[in-house]
């Protein structure tokens, strides 16, 4: 196993004598070290599997490292090991653990939108703040939790009326999210450390089960995530952490590179193994990462190298205004795909920030180049598409409070979040779900008149929907069921235009047909109930194949953020807009923040394997008005050695016209011949 590793990854994996900090260099090979550890505890060191845990930021990071551990650790003895993401161990800890937490065992847990849409009604209803602020106060409310800061300390602390009011509305989202027997992402992680902190018994139940953690990505952590870690490893120093303190660009939302310093504290005899060979770059990309990273202050210095050889110069190319940027870079990627016989998907196109995308992709159509761009919206997670489904997944699931509680008021029936904590807490009590609470006698005693009611002609109508459905032609009673709510006067009344509401329920009527030929092909359902819950489970894993059709391996360009671009490789990579107030972002030069845009470079820089180009523009338009722009100050921190440079005062607007369109006669030349 170990022959694969280079001396330092060989230490890493072998050293079991006390907590290890593996501090991996872009492009260090820091997965196959964390799967080779996992392999050499359970071959080599007589951990069980079901004693190891694995931890990770992403599903697909935590799929990659299960695969890779099950080619190494044949049969039975890899059965049992927890590989998965951080939110992914908190919601097994919570499920095993709800009775403690007060949670029944089907608690819903709420997505970003249902959170935002609890939160907007709490606001509506007590006037604490203009609720057309929902997203910075939902902004503010992840923070608190994941600083692991508690509805009442928020309260004591808030030190203006503004504070005050999203302190208040934090402590009744909490009570709101209690008494719906639901929790939130945020909860995934700082329930079970709240637990743990005024539970030692249960704590020690988990440390005895989890003897190893393994942790990827650690500059990611926040407060949270990092007391999880160190609960759960206690004293016995269990633990290998991997990560990049040159790599931490998530502090927007939470994330402290200062954890990786705070082990030396926590865990004095931490050993600390460097991983600074890169299996990804040439000699030059890394030489010039390595100059840009320097200029910040680190608490463990590393340099990356690699046996690549020296490779291509890095060019920065400077045109007049961004149009001529995104022309360049749309000529240049098929210029160099003709010469270098190369695919479109060798190459990759990055920015700071979404908008810098629009001009580019236009540029990039009228030169008909495929792309394919990250960060997509899933059709699945559209609002309109998550409505429906929420009335289709109540209609075949009488025990899904998430999807009632997103559409009990969507549209609107006038049934307050008073009234709904109310049904809540006594479905709590009865162990039964929010719908089948509805219909209780006993709920009579804690409702009004007129809440009750609400509340029992909206379970009444589901039941004759769902009866419809069973009896008749299932499609129809779906088709009155939307008919009945309204649900396109609902969506022209909240869209921004009349366009985007048409859009909508065009999407709307899309999903139906999916359903109609769902329903249609189905052979093995023996009748329309089972036709129904067929085709909603077949629409899930579309949405599922969907979103992995996002990361396929066709021929495009790949066009993304620099943030969406962490942990991904290209041969040929484009930075684009390498201008102050672009790269440096204008608000974190403001805030004096630019340690982290210095990293988000570094991030861009380390993603190319061969060839990295830079460009910029002379003048960007700005409100309608064009403005003059200066070069990033991280050009300046690169050799000038390393660097061609192209466009600084050589070549006219009119010359760089006319060599874009000698590019493209040449490509037709090619074609021609």
């Amino acid at each position: 196993m170990a022959n694969a590793l280079n001396p330092r990854q060989k230490e890493a994996v072998h050293y079991i004598a006390g907590p290890c900090l593996v501090l991996a260099g872009a492009g260090s090979g820091k997965t196959s070290v964390i799967t080779r550890k996992i392999a050499y505890l359970i071959e080599e060191c007589g951990f069980g599997a079901r004693n190891i845990a694995a931890v990770t930021f992403t599903n697909k990071a935590a799929k990659e490292m299960k695969e890779r551990v099950s080619k190494l650790v044949k049969g039975k003895a890899s059965h049992g090991l927890t590989v998965s993401t951080f939110h992914n161990l908190g919601l097994n800890i919570i499920r095993r653990e709800h009775k403690a937490l007060g949670l029944k065992s089907g608690f819903s847990i709420f997505d970003a939108e249902d959170a935002k849409g609890l939160l907007k009604e709490i606001m509506l209803k007590h006037n604490d703040l203009e609720s057309d602020s929902v997203d910075l106060v939902q902004s503010e409310i992840s923070n608190f939790k994941s600083a692991m800061i508690t509805p009442q300390q928020a309260l004591n602390q808030a030190d203006s009326v503004g504070e005050l009011g999203v302190a208040q509305v934090f402590e009744r989202y909490n009570q709101a999210l209690q008494a719906y027997n639901a929790v939130d992402f945020d909860d995934l992680i700082c329930l079970p450390v709240n637990l743990f902190l005024n539970s030692p018994e249960t704590l020690g139940r988990w440390q005895h089960k989890l003897r190893y953690l393994l942790v990827d990505e650690y500059q990611d952590t926040n407060e949270s995530q990092y007391q999880l870690v160190k609960q759960l490893v206690g004293g016995r120093g269990g633990l290998t952490v991997v990560g990049d303190d040159d790599q931490s660009i998530y502090a927007w939302r939470g994330a402290r590179p200062e954890n990786l310093s705070l082990l030396k504290q926590d865990f004095p005899t931490l050993h600390v193994v460097k991983l600074e060979q890169n299996y990804r770059s040439t000699a030059r990309i890394l030489r010039v990462a390595n100059a840009v990273i320097s200029h910040n202050p680190h608490e463990f210095t590393k340099t990356l190298w690699s046996d690549f050889g020296l490779g291509d110069p890095l060019r920065l190319i400077r045109c007049p205004n961004e149009d001529a940027e995104a022309e360049r870079v749309a000529t240049d990627i098929l210029s160099q795909k003709m010469r270098h016989g190369l695919h479109f998907k060798d190459f990759a196109v990055l920015y700071r920030g979404n908008h810098q995308s629009r001009i580019l992709e236009l540029k990039l159509q009228q030169n008909q180049v495929p792309y394919a761009m990250s960060g997509g919206t899933s059709f699945f997670s559209r609002t309109e598409i998550k409505d429906i489904m929420a009335y289709l997944r109540l209609l075949i699931n009488h025990d899904d409070d998430n999807a009632f509680l997103r559409i009990i008021n969507t549209p609107r029936r006038q049934i307050g979040t008073s009234t709904l904590e109310a049904l809540g807490r006594y479905a709590t009590e009865r162990e039964i779900g929010l719908l089948t609470a509805c219909n209780e006698v006993g709920l009579q005693t804690v409702l009004p008149d007129q809440g009750l009611q609400r509340l029992r002609e909206f379970a009444s109508w589901l039941t004759r929907i769902r009866n419809n459905c069973a009896q008749n032609n299932p499609m129809n009673a779906i088709r009155g069921m939307i008919d009945d709510i309204d649900y396109e006067a609902w969506l022209f009344q909240n869209a921004s235009s009349a366009k985007v509401a048409e859009r909508r329920m065009q999407n709307i009527e899309f999903l139906l047909s999916n359903i109609e030929n769902a329903i249609s092909r189905d052979e093995e359902a023996e009748d329309n109930e089972a036709f129904v819950k067929n085709a909603i489970a077949k629409l899930l894993l579309m949405d599922l194949m969907e979103r992995q059709e996002e990361e396929d391996d066709s021929d495009r360009v790949q066009l993304m953020t620099l943030h969406a671009s962490k942990g991904l490789e290209f041969p040929r990579v484009f930075l684009m807009g390498m201008e102050e107030e672009l790269l440096p972002h204008r608000n974190s030069i403001d805030d004096d923040n630019i340690e982290e845009e210095r990293r988000l470079c570094y991030v861009g820089i380390t993603r190319a394997q061969k060839n990295l180009t830079m460009t910029l523009s002379a003048s960007r338009k700005q409100f309608g008005e064009k403005t003059e722009t200066s070069m990033s100050r991280f050009i300046e921190e690169i050799p000038e050695e390393d660097l061609e440079l192209e466009g600084f005062g050589q070549a006219t607007q009119a010359q760089l016209e006319t060599r874009a369109k000698e590019t493209v006669n040449n490509i037709f030349d090619m074609f021609n011949d």
